[in-house]
């Protein structure tokens, strides 16, 4: 069947549908159609490629990552951006429904027993950042036979705006559904706010897009979602959020200050995941988050909030010395793409290395700063690659200072820390060439020397 004669008769079905639910009716008004279903999917038909797959991430509304064939991406995954709709950003800064829609994706590609990814022609096709490949989405599930059209589907409910829809294969329903949704004033229609978007000063957003982009953020209130990892002295806390398209961990300092009321210093628990709100500001040659307040009776937009009441773990994710050091990693936004290294994308997250060899230490030695007694520790990895590790003034279990020989002339078989970045005009380390991040070890029992 070609083209156009499949456009016609999907056409006709949609104007039989209309003129059958006037008459059943007897409305002036037509009743809602499912134009998800207006169009029949042929998994054997060769009209466009296609492809049987299976969902390894999600990462909003209209963008899924897929497991597929080898002979279809050399890596064995897809990354899909959905054809003819736009869904409220989830990854980004955070728009009204842009939760919503991503949570409607992932509810239905769960519930499904089949899913299939169709191209909009006979080849696989890629968006404008070249790394994601522009499909239609179909499933089934468990009660039904039929596959129904996913990308359509969020768009009759008020999830998605039209993008490019009139020029694509099924054009004609997405614009059919999106006008739907709009008279039904559903969800992105809709005069009513969504439940699940804060609505204030403070701009909503993600840890990736915060890591990504810091800079532009500064002296600007901001808020997002993360997870308290690890105290850093008295006054401050990490915190950290896992952001599935770069399959990595994101952080930040949170500052609350000497003089932090005993709510927010509850509220900053370790293991706690909360909403951080508070402004950007730079500190020490990075930036972290400060200004930061919790109300128990009036809470406002811009307090913290705590999101449930289970106690979370920090990732510590296995690392790889030499990506820390010389790895990049690609980030893709709406249309474009940017590159990053590693260690500035990951800067304030929880790591743990292993098998460091202790080549030398220092400490320093400033009676009128609060860092006198810290360690520095230089290491090598078995691939050669070097390390740093900067512990905080350490003490046993008696009180007694931990000093550089514990650790000299061993092999460290584990760290783990926090990744930071310093300033070595700051007087406060020894530089030791232009690579300023290091691994922040906050406590003695992160750091396992080998035969001890």
């Amino acid at each position: 069947m070609n083209r156009h004669l499949q456009k016609g008769i999907a056409y006709l079905l949609l104007l039989c549908t209309l003129l059958c639910g006037l008459s059943a009716c007897g409305e002036s008004e037509p009743s809602h159609i499912d134009y998800a279903v207006a169009h029949t999917f042929d998994p054997a038909s060769t009209e466009t490629v296609k492809a049987e797959v299976t969902v390894k991430s999600f990462i909003d509304g209209d963008t899924t990552h897929f497991y597929v064939p080898t002979s279809i991406s050399e890596n064995g995954v897809l990354k899909a951006r959905y054809l003819g709709i736009n869904t409220p950003e989830s990854t980004g800064q955070i728009e009204a429904y842009g939760k919503k829609a991503a949570s409607f994706t992932r509810e239905k590609l769960e519930s499904a027993t089949s899913i299939y990814i169709e191209s909009d022609n006979g080849k696989w096709n890629l968006d404008s950042t070249g790394a994601r490949h522009l499909v239609w989405v179909w499933y089934k599930s468990a009660d039904s036979d039929t596959y129904r059209n996913l990308n359509i589907e969020i768009m009759q409910n008020g999830l998605a705006i039209q993008s490019n829809s009139a020029a694509n294969r099924y054009g004609e329903s997405c614009v059919a559904a999106y006008n739907q949704a709009a008279a039904e004033q559903l969800h992105v229609h809709s005069k009513e706010k969504d439940p699940d978007f804060y609505y204030g000063e403070a701009i909503e957003l993600t840890l990736k897009e915060l890591r990504c982009n810091i800079a532009d953020y500064a002296g600007k209130t901001v808020a997002f979602e993360a997870v308290v990892t690890k105290n850093s002295g008295a006054d401050g806390v990490y915190v950290e959020a896992y952001d599935a398209e770069t399959n990595m961990y994101n952080g930040i300092y949170v500052y609350y200050g000497a003089n932090a009321t005993p709510a927010v210093r509850e509220i900053l628990k370790i293991g706690t995941r909360l909403r951080v709100a508070g402004k950007i500001s730079e500190f020490n040659g990075s930036y972290q988050l400060s200004d930061v307040s919790y109300s128990p009776y009036r809470p406002s937009s811009k307090d913290l909030q705590k999101l449930d009441e289970e106690m979370h773990e920090a990732a510590y994710t296995l690392t790889d010395p030499a990506r820390f050091v010389s790895g990049e990693v690609e980030v893709l936004f709406e249309d474009s793409k940017q590159t990053y290294s590693y260690a500035e994308l990951a800067l304030h997250s929880s790591v743990t290395f292993e098998t460091l060899r202790v080549l030398r230490t220092s400490t320093t030695t400033n009676p009128a700063s609060s860092s006198n007694g810290a360690i520095t520790v230089y290491c090598e990895a078995s691939d050669g690659t070097k390390i740093t590790v900067r512990t905080a003034v350490l003490y046993r279990e008696d009180g007694a200072l931990v000093t550089a020989d514990l650790f000299e002339g061993k092999t460290l078989a584990s760290v783990k820390g926090i990744i930071d970045y310093y300033d070595p005009d700051s007087g406060e380390e020894e530089d030791d060439g232009d690579f300023h991040y290091q691994i922040k070890v906050l406590s003695l029992g992160d750091i396992s020397i080998q035969g001890s």
